[in-house]
């Protein structure tokens, strides 16, 4: 999956690329910035930014989505990159803000991890077992990093 988003215009598309060949998901989106996937395979959340929405889509066993709906939405800041844990729990950068959530697989707020600086963008898990949350911050121009309780989903045989 591809997301190409206009800051501009504040829209954004759902691309799957597959042997070469580009196909259109989503048209119909705001500014797309986060993409994930989760631990089952079944569900692609993608964050649209600026609008401060997170959407779940049901992704079929050929890479096709449907059923999208709402999946939380914030009421302040914008959101970049996004991560799931090996419970399907997702993890969202919070730029602005300084923080980043974490969400059930129902889309409940969890827990909120306040960072040193305000411009988190990437989240990725690592170390040794995979519980460690690596978190890009672009007004810092360094690496933040918080344990988890469950590593991430990378670290589970997916």
């Amino acid at each position: 999956m591809l997301l190409i988003r206009d800051w501009k215009n504040s829209t954004g598309n759902i691309w799957k690329v597959e042997n070469g060949i580009f196909e259109l998901l989503d048209g119909n989106m705001g500014t797309t910035n986060g993409i994930e996937v989760s631990p089952d395979e079944k569900t692609l959340y993608v964050n649209e930014s600026v609008q401060r929405k997170v959407w779940a889509f049901d992704i079929d066993n050929l890479g096709n989505i449907s059923n999208k709906k709402l999946f939380h939405q914030f009421e302040d800041f914008g959101m970049d990159g996004m991560r799931c844990d090996q419970n399907g729990n997702l993890y969202i950068t919070r730029h602005g803000k300084g923080t980043v959530v974490k969400l059930s697989p129902k889309g409940a707020l969890l827990k909120e991890i306040q960072l040193k600086g305000k411009k988190p963008s990437n989240i990725a898990f690592g170390g040794k077992d995979g519980r460690t949350a690596y978190i890009t911050l672009q007004d810092r121009g360094y690496l933040e990093s918080f344990r988890v309780e469950v590593p991430g989903r990378a670290f589970g045989g997916y």
